[in-house]
């Protein structure tokens, strides 16, 4: 049995790891809450902001934490075109043809970053990479605590703007009832637009985050997306607070297992909890029944 001093490290590095899973988690829990679909190219779209932080450091020098102010508008940009410009007019107004729209934009996304940058794996260095704090028994990699930090602050104003701004108000209108909101004169397709750019700005903000310690390659995003649909699932779909905690929770989960299975199998917990949830509570933890 493992006693404190290796408990408290593991359960630590869970929580740091689980803010950023939670900030790419309410991404796409704000995608599925306004537009009703799941969006496959999210973990694609993750590596692009991956892959943008990379070249501002390579080229420019800047410093992946003051890259925040470009990637995030960036990103943003990003999510908004991409479904005012692709999806909207692709999918037709029909959920399937948005999904298969999606599924196919994850495609060319790590099709053309394969084809510009191979499948090498990227990383950066900065003079904090390997620089460690100590937090009771544990020594934190100082990335790790920045990551966990910002994402919570992020996710903090996300939430803030879904509750307490003009935008969050319309964003809560068209997800519960689009043809009353666009009868009270709110503009659903640009509602459509500012979320699906503000949960891509999410994602511009965890590549930040995870950069001084993570690595880029154009197959990175598959593995967050996956942890991410289990989140929100978990968490209950649509449920912002549900992915916060559900992300925390993941966090610890895959940091755990790796202890007691080893690095390679840590997942193994997260994808349990996953059936389980579908089995025993499919609304998830937060979630409504239907």
């Amino acid at each position: 049995m493992f006693d404190l001093s290796i408990l408290f490290p593991a359960v630590l590095n869970g929580l740091t790891t689980g803010a950023v899973y939670a900030l790419v988690a309410l991404g796409l829990t704000l995608i599925y809450g306004v537009l009703h679909i799941i969006n496959f190219a999210h973990g694609a779209a993750l590596m692009v902001a991956l892959y943008g932080v990379y070249f501002l450091r390579a080229q420019f020098g800047l410093d992946p934490y003051l890259a925040l102010p470009v990637m995030v508008p960036a990103m943003f940009a990003l999510g908004y075109g991409l479904q005012r410009v692709v999806i909207n007019r692709a999918s037709h107004g029909k959920d399937e043809n948005i999904l298969l729209v999606t599924l196919g934009l994850s495609i060319v996304l790590e099709n053309l970053a394969l084809l510009a940058f191979r499948s090498d794996t990227r990383t950066i260095e900065t003079a904090y990479t390997l620089a460690t704090v100590p937090i009771g028994p544990a020594m934190i990699a100082v990335p790790k605590l920045a990551a966990c930090a910002g994402a919570l602050v992020a996710s903090a104003v996300l939430l803030w703007i879904v509750r307490r701004t003009d935008l969050g108000r319309a964003i809560r209108a068209v997800a519960r009832e689009k043809h009353g909101a666009r009868l009270m004169g709110i503009n659903v397709e640009h509602v459509y637009a500012m979320s699906f750019g503000i949960g891509l700005a999410c994602l511009g903000a965890a590549a930040c985050f995870l950069l001084p310690a993570y690595y880029v390659n154009p197959l990175v995003g598959n593995g967050f997306v996956l942890v991410a649909f289990t989140i929100v699932v978990l968490g209950g779909m649509g449920s912002f607070a549900g992915a916060l905690l559900g992300g925390l929770l993941i966090g610890v989960v895959e940091s755990l297992g790796g202890l007691w299975l080893g690095e390679s199998l840590g997942q193994i917990g997260i994808f349990l909890i996953f059936i389980a949830v579908l089995l025993l509570r499919p609304q998830g933890l937060f979630g409504a029944r239907a």
